[in-house]
């Protein structure tokens, strides 16, 4: 659930959501490998490595079998298994294709309150469970609700940076003597999410193209009484979960519950593409990136059979390539040999 809104926080991702032509009757058309730009250059073995990471958790028939020939297969061999046992499908629905990016944030923060560590992280309150739509993000900030209850995770020093960790759905504490605390969705108050860059652009305070990440960071905290008031323009709050069995080296959960990778893991929409199946891409602008990559994570703003949200890493540096990430190109879904010839209008 690590993409759960991510995408939403920039303008033009939001902007983009309904673009003509969207929500067409799918259209497949079965390519060449030879017809996928750089494929043979890439290195397969280190895609076959995270395929495996998730395979053992598809449940059809055809994909176990895949995934019990992958577990016998060696570096050398990768490249020929997928030429082998799949075929590239490439899926179009109306829409324009778009790739974005998305990071595990890192936050500075401790276990205990102090005059630096004042803001805190929530896990969910078992009435917020109970209640398809909770209390709005300004009636849970501004009426105690969630205080002294015991809920509080771990608090943290900036309370901007901690509502971007909302939206990501996952990240990392530092914590004082150097460990690190993971955290993970935990569920939400269920209201739908309202785009912040969104409304700076509508308020005429910057142009679509303008409004990043860092741009409304930086404007929020330049006016710190409307930039409360612009975070409460977003109703959405999401809780965390502590996530002890991921090994600080790995990176977050997915939507199939295990560590995605930097740059091989991708959200997409299963609506196309089933969660864990190879999809190979071909993002334009700058830093091209051909690229065999898992379809390992979803995400509410990642709709349509040519969306990705390609997943960069942890930290600061992962975080800035993520967010300046908005280009074209095409991706092909690599699906074994009769499903994917089961696509087409004669099944063959």
């Amino acid at each position: 659930m690590i993409a759960a809104l991510r995408s939403a926080v920039v303008a033009g991702a939001v902007l983009m959501a309904s673009v003509p032509g969207a929500g067409a009757e799918p259209a497949y058309e079965i390519l060449d490998f030879g017809r996928l730009d750089g494929w043979e250059k890439d290195n397969h073995a280190a895609a076959l490595e995270v395929f495996l990471e998730t395979c053992p958790d598809m449940d059809d028939p055809d994909w176990r079998n895949l995934c019990a020939l992958a577990q016998q297969q060696t570096p050398q061999s990768a490249r020929a298994f997928f030429e082998l046992f799949f075929r590239p499908v490439m899926i179009r629905d109306g829409s324009k294709p778009l790739f974005t990016g998305y990071f595990e944030p890192e936050l500075d923060g401790a276990l205990q309150p102090s005059a630096r560590f004042r803001y805190p992280v929530y896990r969910m309150p078992p009435e917020a469970r109970r209640a398809s739509v909770w209390l709005s993000r300004r009636e849970l900030l501004t009426t105690g609700v969630l205080e002294n209850r015991g809920l509080e995770i771990a608090w943290v020093d900036d309370p901007v940076e901690l509502f971007f960790l909302q939206i990501q759905g996952s990240g990392r504490i530092r914590l004082p003597d150097g460990r690190t605390l993971r955290l993970g969705y935990g569920g939400s108050n269920g209201h739908n999410y309202n785009s912040i860059g969104v409304e700076l652009v509508r308020r005429g305070v910057y142009n679509a193209h303008q409004v990043s990440a860092q741009v409304i960071k930086n404007w929020v905290r330049r006016n710190p009484e409307a930039g409360q008031e612009l975070l409460f323009h977003n109703p959405s709050y999401v809780f965390f979960r502590e996530v002890g069995h991921v090994g600080d080296h790995l990176g977050p959960l997915g939507a199939m519950n295990r560590p995605v990778t930097p740059l091989r893991s991708i959200a997409v929409d299963p609506a196309f593409v089933p969660l864990g199946a190879p999809v190979w891409l071909e993002k334009d602008g700058a830093g091209k990136m051909r690229r065999l990559m898992i379809a390992q994570d979803t995400g509410s703003a990642i709709k349509g059979a040519q969306r990705a949200d390609i997943f960069f890493g942890t930290g600061a540096a992962a975080g800035q390539a993520a967010g300046r990430l908005r280009d074209p190109g095409r991706m092909i879904v690599l699906l074994p040999i009769q499903r994917a010839y089961a696509l087409l209008p004669d099944g063959m």
